[in-house]
């Protein structure tokens, strides 16, 4: 598939799930640190679980980098529990609490100062933050645009067919940041739009015909056509 193509089916995809399903408007937390424990909670559960662990942090008045920072270890593994794998998102958490309190103060806005790159790198370096949590924090709390890449991204676009020289999450995200205007908005409408698709029509044992994409998707040309 020619660049040219990319560029019109990327495009094409972005009108259709805007149209079926309209602006997502994400991330749905009150603050940007808010945003940053969820973008740690969300590793390997459902949002749901996230949310009753956010609820908890509220309750117990530490939700903030301060007070991650002095609440005790057993403590804030108890607090998280809803979210799973708490004793390890515990020690993400604090890790993150005070990598944000050694290199900004607490500042979140600082980051801001920083180039795309280096702040990515800067994030990559802290316990428990990979790719696909350093680029939700970038683009939904410091708005760089970078395009985010999860398990729901990759299904997609495999099914639809578009080709990737491998799997990595380098390749997938290569794909829209090569393709699509550098734009925090669509980056930050695009993947959000992604994933409600993913819950609404591409599950796992997807809902072809209620899918918006079906008749640009090579999955069901071969399921239901072929």
């Amino acid at each position: 598939m020619n660049d040219e193509v990319t560029d019109h089916l990327l495009k094409e995809i972005y009108q259709r799930l805007m149209t079926a399903y309209g602006p997502q408007q994400w991330w749905p937390a009150p603050s940007p640190f808010e945003v940053m424990v969820g973008a740690v909670l969300t590793q390997s559960t459902a949002w749901i679980n996230v949310e009753k662990a956010i609820d908890n942090l509220k309750a117990a008045q530490v939700l903030s980098p301060e007070s991650i920072r002095n609440v005790s270890f057993s403590d804030l593994a108890q607090i998280i529990k809803p979210s799973g794998y708490y004793n390890v998102k515990a020690r993400k958490l604090k890790s993150l609490a005070y990598w944000l309190g050694a290199t900004f103060a607490d500042n979140i806005d600082k980051m801001a100062e920083c180039d795309t790159k280096s702040l990515r790198e800067q994030f990559l370096s802290v316990y428990g933050i990979g790719p696909e949590t350093a680029d939700s924090i970038l683009l939904y709390v410091v708005k760089k645009p970078i395009f985010v890449i999860d398990t729901y991204t990759r299904r997609i676009i495999s099914r639809i067919g578009l080709m990737l020289k491998d799997n990595s999450y380098d390749d997938y995200q290569r794909l829209f940041m090569v393709h699509l205007k550098a734009d925090v908005v669509i980056y930050n409408e695009y993947h959000a739009l992604l994933v409600k698709l993913a819950k609404e029509a591409c599950n796992k044992k997807p809902l072809c015909r209620k899918c918006c994409l079906n008749d640009i998707c090579r999955f069901y040309k071969e399921l239901f056509i072929i």
